[in-house]
């Protein structure tokens, strides 16, 4: 059976989780003003192969995943390729409208899109929640109870998926399942809501109250007992990364593979 996660120790598993954190959030900023349509090819098409690479998630979930992330670049670019501006009109029927302008500004925002999701997807599956909440402690001095607080946020998520489940089958034994129609559907919806809101409530007072009482609200320096360091990897990390966007740039002007070199221009 093909499980969710692949192999734990590859490289990026053993980066500092504040330096990948910061690096890639670097990543999308640098990527949000490039307008060259080259660039993001050449870019999308090293991320992608980096993420086959280096990514956590096994062969079976890593490929559904970038079909998603591929299904929703192409929603992204659609919006702009149909309803854009432009005067080299290519195509239009009713309040359809696709010009040469639109069509490679659409591609580059569905470009920018599946490269934002590949990168994040490269920081999310490589790194492990509780190695990088203490990190942000330790490295960039996030308060203990905002980290404790998002770490303890993030390990109820399983918890209400699992109630879900529990409200879910206790309904279909009572038979409050079967009847059909919109209106019984938003009866259901609210009884799920109303439910899940009342546990997730209770859950979240208790979970103060027993972080209250370990004195996470302390604002005097803590011990850890995961303590974060810096190693090695970091470099080779940041190599990497600094290569795949380097390299990105230098193939968009030696091999540019369409002549939109700013589409804003265009």
């Amino acid at each position: 059976m093909d499980t969710v996660w692949g192999n734990t120790n590859k490289l990026f598993f053993k980066v500092n989780p504040s330096l990948k954190f910061l690096l890639v959030s670097s990543l999308f900023i640098l990527y949000l003003f490039v307008t060259n349509l080259n660039t993001m090819i050449w870019t999308a098409l090293l991320f992608f192969i980096l993420y086959f690479f280096v990514g956590g998630l096994s062969g079976k979930w890593s490929f559904w995943f970038v079909i998603l992330t591929l299904i929703v670049s192409l929603f992204s670019a659609s919006a702009m390729i149909f309803f854009g501006k432009g005067s080299s009109v290519l195509f239009q029927k009713g309040l359809i409208l696709i010009t040469r302008e639109s069509l490679a500004r659409g591609i580059l925002l569905g470009l920018r899109t599946f490269t934002f999701s590949l990168i994040g997807m490269v920081f999310a599956t490589t790194t492990q929640p509780v190695p990088f909440f203490y990190s942000l402690m330790q490295q960039l001095n996030v308060p203990a109870r905002y980290a404790y607080g998002f770490m303890a946020a993030f390990r109820m998520i399983p918890m209400m998926a699992e109630e879900f489940v529990k409200i879910r089958q206790a309904m279909r034994v009572r038979g409050m399942n079967r009847q059909k129609g919109l209106n019984e559907f938003c009866k259901r919806m609210t009884r799920y809501c109303i439910s899940m809101l009342a546990q997730s409530i209770r859950r979240a007072q208790r979970t103060a109250i027993a972080m209250e009482a370990k004195r996470f609200s302390m604002t005097a320096e803590r011990t850890y007992y995961y303590k974060i360091n810096w190693s090695k990897k970091d470099i080779y990390f940041v190599l990497i990364i600094f290569c795949t966007v380097t390299l990105g740039f230098v193939l968009s002007n030696v091999l540019p593979i369409t002549p939109y070199t700013n589409v804003l221009d265009h």
